[in-house]
């Protein structure tokens, strides 16, 4: 063997031998390199014990706002089809200036909101696209539950008004849900704070056009028709230089190529292609083609509106966004579209700014509970109007298993300093 041979075999011996004690302190973290881990210089761990400032995740209630930082989340971005990964469509806004608002309201969506940590009287103001159930269905959830989510205060709705019928719109809609839950509502504020359900609903007129219907603490929030069924809008809301464009559900439509042109955020709707219809769900031709072409966005015409508006982002929603769809559906945007594009999930975060956008996804909380109420609590609704126990109710309680009750409440008492009435447990006792 040469000498050249001999140096090049001693060279390749050296390089397995090292890439094998790499790859053993690797494997068992006792010798060999330490690997490199994945995340901004900024943000290198140098000690064992260490921490990441940036995870490249949200962890709500962790982030203070610029004053001129949006944060956006979302909360449902699925469609009708139930499914445990994908609410009905929902969005939360976040701006620096202490607003919130909430987009759509779909079933599911509740959970979501409720997951993030923040304390339920600053989740005050919904606007709702139209009433299908997949962007409105969760909203006497999110109502109802309000009083036990530590909220004091009442709720803003905003919605389109009637099209063919004056009663099919946000006002009608509001007043069949109290007229539907009106025993649960009194049964709640005659134990609980009632301003909770207090409901204030301003009616939107659907056909107008870059209609401004909200002008407060420098935000503006327009409305736009869309071509879904009558009585459906769309949202752009402005603030400090940040421009956000909701579409709702909506084929393409010369309203939003308009007025979204530009935006910061553009969430738009987008279907699954009607091959994937009939694959997905069983659906005859017809069905397929109505669903995935009418009324509705292709993923190729979503591309196409993006690259007419130009965001910073386009976010593709209202689609079922999974493993073997999502390679199909951005193919089919990149027809047309090549800028940054967010297939959305729920939980997908962005954070907006005029120098920079970021997406990531949040860490929700499965076990959450409302933080603490903002306002002191008002007494329960009293009065002749208010709920009345029939007095039935009360000869089914009977005194061993009621005293063990006053105990309890007696204990609570002594530990507060408190000095609460056991009305019900404290029947049986009573000549």
């Amino acid at each position: 063997m040469n000498k050249s041979a001999v140096i090049t075999t001693i060279a390749l011996t050296v390089f397995v031998a090292g890439v094998g004690i790499y790859l053993i302190g690797y494997n068992d973290g006792s010798t060999g390199r330490e690997p490199v881990i994945a995340v901004p210089a900024a943000a290198q761990v140098t000690s064992p014990t260490g921490t990441v400032d940036d995870r490249d995740v949200y962890y709500p209630g962790t982030e203070a706002l610029a004053p001129d930082e949006m944060r956006v989340v979302a909360c449902g971005t699925g469609m009708p089809q139930p499914r445990l990964k994908q609410a009905g469509s929902c969005y939360l806004i976040e701006l620096g200036n202490g607003d919130k608002f909430i987009f759509d309201m779909g079933k599911g969506s509740t959970e979501r909101l409720a997951a993030l940590g923040i304390p339920t009287d600053q989740l005050n103001k919904v606007f709702i696209s139209h009433l299908h159930f997949d962007h409105a269905g969760d909203f006497p959830s999110f109502w109802l539950a309000r009083g036990v989510n530590a909220a004091r205060q009442p709720l803003f709705l905003w919605g389109p008004g009637g099209g063919q019928n004056r009663d099919w719109g946000i006002r009608g809609w509001a007043e069949k849900i109290k007229q539907a839950w009106a025993w649960d509502v009194a049964t709640r504020e005659s134990s609980g704070d009632p301003r909770s359900t207090q409901l204030t609903v301003t009616e939107i007129d659907w056909k107008k056009v870059n209609n401004l219907f909200y002008d407060e603490n420098g935000v503006k929030i327009y409305s736009i028709p869309t071509i879904h069924v009558d009585q459906s809008v769309g949202f752009i809301l402005e603030w400090s230089g940040l421009k956000l464009a909701y579409s709702g559900d909506t084929a393409p439509n010369k309203w939003f190529l308009e007025h979204a042109a530009g935006a910061d955020l553009a969430i738009h709707e987008m279907m699954l292609p009607p091959d994937m219809w009939l694959e997905k769900y069983s659906m005859s031709h017809q069905a397929a083609v109505m669903s995935g072409t009418q009324g509705h966005t292709t993923p190729r015409a979503f591309g196409k509106i993006m690259e007419i508006t130009k965001p910073r982002m386009a976010v593709a929603s209202h689609m079922q966004n999974d493993f073997d769809t999502a390679p199909i559906l951005e193919q089919e945007i990149r027809t047309h579209y090549q800028g940054p594009l967010s297939l959305a999930t729920d939980f997908m975060v962005w954070n907006v700014t005029k120098d920079k956008l970021t997406t990531r996804m949040a860490v929700a909380n499965p076990e959450s509970y409302p933080p603490p109420a903002q306002v002191p609590a008002e007494p329960p609704a009293a009065g002749e109007n208010s709920y009345q126990w029939d007095p039935f109710s009360f000869t089914g309680l009977e005194p061993r298993t009621s005293a063990v009750t006053n105990e309890v409440v007696q204990e609570f008492n002594d530990k507060h300093g408190a000095d609460i009435k056991p009305v019900l447990s404290n029947m049986p006792f009573k000549e």
